[in-house]
């Protein structure tokens, strides 16, 4: 079975959980007997292509995706558009959400849906953003459709309208490095919480900067490291003020995947405020490095981490804060944490990620 992969989240994404996703499924499914599997970008910035060669990639590395970035996608797509028809293959897999179809109508279509974030959170996106738009065109046109969820698939389900027959769940995992020898990298001088990614709106970093402010023993006793999601603003440096934080006790790191299992490990408790999350990646992250994991009652996040959680109501900051002081200044329960962890992690494999993947595909090929 001929597999093509389209260019749109090689092309824009460096790094990052989506074009990650689709470089470890790629690269297991061409191992997969009868299976050939290529990567169409006919200009691409990821770094897990540029790094690893045993993927066919139509296509070459840029350091600087060329400007204006519109004209370059258009550019893309044409190619890619070309190609496809030119030498259609069994299967195309769209990497993000497509207005127009680029597949010939030789080739069966797969989208994967990743949440339903700017359907139900609307107001935390500008107007003119199209991602609504793109999704229904790419769902309404797909042969199938791939969910990283149950919750994913129920959201896709009610909000779009989309038959349950059309779509399948597939959950993703966390991609392991090798663990670092030796005693965790030192960030900070007090113990610390830890936070990873962006931070704006339907995430909630505000709401945990209140949840810290409102708990003497955390306020006092423990600092915040924040990982990657850019430099602080000056609206968040105002939050954290009036939130009654010293100066320099929420802190800001960015750095490499190894700098980051180093804080992971280090940190008394990793904690994800999200209003909604697809699927997220960084409570298995944590959970796979013996980090006691506080997470939001709420969308997929007790889908994916089962047991393995202290919960809380994202809208309370009162409760988050609560379950974070359950979480840290009980050795018992952090101990209980990190072993309902290093279990709940190991249900997630790329290499089912796979399999189940490629099941699909042979699948939507008979069509």
């Amino acid at each position: 079975m001929r597999v093509a992969y389209d260019h749109q989240i090689f092309s824009w994404q460096k790094y990052g959980g989506v074009s990650r996703y689709f470089f470890e499924v790629a690269k297991r499914i061409r191992e997969f007997d009868g299976y050939d599997v290529r990567i169409l970008s006919p200009l691409f910035a990821n770094k897990y292509l540029k790094n690893d060669h045993s993927l066919k990639v139509w296509g070459r590395h840029v350091e600087t995706f060329p400007k204006p970035t519109r004209v370059a996608q258009i550019f893309n797509a044409g190619l890619v558009k070309w190609k496809l028809h030119r030498d259609p293959p069994d299967i195309v897999h769209e990497t993000y959400y497509l207005g127009q179809r680029l597949a010939s109508s030789k080739s069966k279509t797969v989208v994967t849906v990743y949440d339903m974030i700017h359907e139900k959170f609307p107001q935390y996106f500008p107007k003119n953003d199209k991602t609504s738009e793109f999704k229904k065109s790419a769902v309404q046109r797909a042969d199938h459709i791939i969910c990283i969820s149950e919750n994913t698939r129920s959201d896709l389900i009610e909000l779009l309208g989309v038959g349950r027959d059309r779509t399948s769940v597939v959950h993703l995992a966390h991609t392991e490095n090798p663990h670092i020898e030796g005693p965790a990298q030192r960030v900070t001088d007090r113990p610390y919480i830890v936070y990873v990614g962006a931070r704006d709106g339907y995430k909630n970093f505000s709401g945990l900067v209140r949840a810290i402010g409102l708990s003497e023993l955390l306020r006092n006793n423990f600092s915040v490291v924040c990982f990657g999601g850019g430099p602080f603003r000056s609206k968040e440096r105002e939050e954290m003020a009036l939130a009654g934080m010293p100066p320099g006790r929420i802190l800001h790191l960015q750095g490499s995947d190894e700098l980051l299992e180093s804080v992971y490990r280090g940190a008394a408790a990793f904690v994800c405020p999200s209003l909604y999350e697809g699927f997220g990646l960084p409570p298995l992250e944590a959970m796979s490095v013996d980090c006691p994991v506080v997470a939001s009652r709420t969308s997929s996040l007790p889908e994916v981490c089962g047991e393995a959680a202290e919960y809380f109501d994202p809208d309370r900051p009162e409760a988050m804060s609560i379950a974070i002081e359950h979480a840290v200044a009980s050795n018992g329960r952090s101990q209980e944490l990190i072993a309902l962890g290093r279990l709940q992690v190991k249900k997630f494999s790329w290499d089912n990620c796979a399999r189940q993947t490629a099941a699909i595909y042979d699948v939507v090929s008979k069509l």
